[in-house]
């Protein structure tokens, strides 16, 4: 065998070059708020050209690279790790460093709408105050890191399907949840889900505090069972159900210690 022929049989295959994506005109509306300014909060359009693989969040810095330095967002990891960028697109709470053009050009015609989060402080533009989050979840005291005993596979216990650590705090729960536009005492989704989390493993974890934190009027019983907050959640945390649950457990501890 010459080595020539060995060459040509070990030549990797030579792949097609995948067609580029057309370029599409995008209208984009962004809520607009300075704390600073005199006029009232706004709506600016602009129209971008986009590829439909290209993300809000690419649209949102094309704006500040092209159109107007002055527009304000987070971001950091641009694939959905860290949840800094949620925010409200098309009326729903998303990621907007994984939202595509075709996902929202495959839901309707029509521009695309951009906002921040409800039921937070308003900082600047599409950016809120997470002050506010953060405290409610402090109540509970789930630690961000807790320990872990090494155990053999074969006795390693079934985990549930979700667990709260895959929690962004992203906050895209407590703006879809209804009952924070009208009660802002209420414990909120995210934080009542990591309280459910910390009954149900208490593992560096203190149950008697989280138990406080959820079993009032303002807690777990205010909830009304919308599920908007399971709903928008990017990491399938399911808070909706997991205050369900804790509902569940609290009730029978409630009965058990009337027996």
């Amino acid at each position: 065998m010459s080595w020539i022929t060995f060459w040509r049989r070990k030549a990797p295959p030579v792949r097609p070059v995948p067609p580029e994506e057309p370029v599409q005109r995008v209208t984009l509306r962004v809520f607009r708020y300075k704390p600073e300014a005199v006029d009232p909060p706004r709506y600016d359009t602009f129209h971008l050209q986009a590829r439909p693989r290209h993300t809000v969040l690419d649209l949102l810095e094309m704006v500040r690279l092209d159109h107007d330095p002055s527009l304000t967002f987070r971001h950091s990891c641009h694939h959905a790790a860290c949840g800094t960028c949620a925010m409200r697109i098309n009326g729903r709470e998303r990621l907007a460093c994984v939202t595509t053009v075709h996902d929202l050009l495959e839901e309707g015609p029509g521009p695309i709408t951009v906002e921040p989060l409800r039921n937070l402080p308003l900082v600047s533009d599409l950016v809120v105050d997470m002050e506010p989050f953060f405290a409610r979840w402090a109540q509970v005291a789930l630690p961000l890191v807790r320990s872990a005993e090494p155990v053999s596979p074969a006795a390693e216990p079934a985990l549930p399907p979700t667990r709260c650590e895959n929690c962004l705090e992203c906050a895209a729960c407590l703006s879809a949840c209804p009952v924070m536009a009208s009660d802002p005492l209420y414990l909120g989704p995210a934080a009542l889900a990591a309280a459910q989390r910390v009954l149900e493993e208490p593992r560096d974890a203190d149950p008697a505090r989280a138990r406080a934190a959820a079993d009032h009027d303002h807690g777990c019983w205010r909830c009304h069972t919308a599920f908007e907050c399971s709903e928008v959640c990017p990491t399938a945390v399911e808070p909706g159900e997991r205050i369900m649950r804790l509902r569940k457990r609290l009730l029978w501890e409630r009965l058990w210690h009337r027996r």
